[in-house]
């Protein structure tokens, strides 16, 4: 089988299906860029057996996947964002497309105007299959028209070997934080969709309370200066680190170092960080959202409401007060890791919707 996988960067997601793919053997894989000198997401190569196909110019129009298109002549499409990417090869007339959902493109972007909902309806119409990756996503497709028996819904998943229960305070001890210290885990992107401004003054206002409290934050963003205000002027910088972009060989190392995970974002699927955290035996402190629903009970974690300051920080002291069972809930996050998230059984859903799609 000929398969052009099409995505807008190349991020962690993307080395995950793509090594996937190829890893099958006996396959054509080409992967095209809709932003060829877009962010680096992701830190590891792409797999030796994967062509990569370049832009003619800086002008990504449908004409022009059509061109690349007519060269490569792949058996089937996969392709997503919708709005940016699935809809260029819906609009360049290829067929069968499968679409992919990137979760806020679906759940957010799709409802943002009229002409992302006439964008998002097009792809639907013109794609032979739908991949999303939670409940949430399924039910914005169903709204949509799609049919549901040419969905794929599965998590992206994780491996579950790589991120695994693990207690070691090495880089804690680096950073002059002590055993006694309570660390809170926070690695989503900072961007006004992941509600890291409500986290950062939810942890402000938990750790006035409660000076054992610290915070972990990994890579960065457009809110840098506004989040650094926050801390600062609430006093807790000292109780912040910032250790900027986390290679992906190295992020399992940072997972063991914390108490808890948190995530205030305002939109998600079935969040790979949320599942990483899960898998590494963490006890998690979520927004309640449809896509955390899916992932969180009473046994493992802790939902509060998008953007409330004050369900935050309660929920933090009430992980600090219940740490004698924070173990316990990290052995339920785990089980649920293993139970839904594992990438390599999840995967063959996909390929066998390619087939499926490919003979049809």
């Amino acid at each position: 089988m000929k398969i052009l996988y099409f995505s807008k960067d190349y991020t962690t997601h993307d080395h995950r299906f793509l090594t996937a793919l190829a890893g099958r053997g006996g396959d054509e894989i080409f992967y095209l860029r809709l932003n060829n000198g877009g962010r680096q997401f992701e830190d590891r190569a792409l797999p030796g057996n994967v062509t990569v196909l370049h832009w003619e110019s800086d002008k990504r129009t449908p004409r022009a996947l059509k061109r690349i298109l007519k060269a490569v002549q792949p058996d089937v499409v996969h392709a997503g964002p919708l709005q940016e990417v699935a809809w260029l090869v819906a609009k360049a007339g290829f067929a069968p497309l499968v679409s992919m959902s990137w979760g806020s493109d679906l759940l957010v972007t799709a409802e943002e105007s009229t002409e992302m909902r006439r964008k998002t309806q097009f792809v639907f119409e013109h794609s032979a299959g739908f991949v999303g990756d939670c409940e949430a996503v399924r039910q914005k497709a169903l709204n949509f028209g799609f049919d549901a028996d040419k969905m794929v819904i599965f998590p992206w998943g994780i491996d579950l070997q790589r991120f695994a229960p693990k207690r070691d305070d090495a880089l804690k001890s680096r950073w002059g934080w002590g055993e006694d210290e309570f660390v809170i885990y926070h690695s989503r992107s900072w961007e006004p969709i992941y509600g890291v401004e409500a986290m950062a003054k939810g942890f402000v206002l938990a750790a006035r309370q409660r000076p054992e409290l610290r915070l972990m934050m990994l890579g960065g963003g457009s809110m840098v200066q506004r989040l650094r205000g926050i801390l600062q002027q609430g006093g807790v910088m000292d109780k912040v680190h910032f250790t900027g972009q986390v290679s992906q060989t190295a992020l399992p190392d940072y997972y063991h170092q914390a108490d808890l995970y948190v995530s205030a974002s305002l939109s998600d699927g079935s969040s790979v960080s949320l599942m990483e955290a899960m898998a590494s035996g963490l006890p998690v402190l979520v927004s309640d959202i449809p896509g955390n629903r899916e992932w969180v009970t009473e046994e493992n974690g802790w939902l509060f409401a998008v953007n409330d300051v004050t369900a935050i920080a309660e929920g933090m002291l009430q992980a600090v007060d219940a740490r004698a069972e924070l173990a316990a809930m990290g052995m339920a996050s785990r089980k649920m890791a293993e139970a839904k998230a594992n990438w390599e059984e999840n995967f063959t859903l996909l390929w066998e919707a390619f087939e499926r799609i490919v003979k049809a």
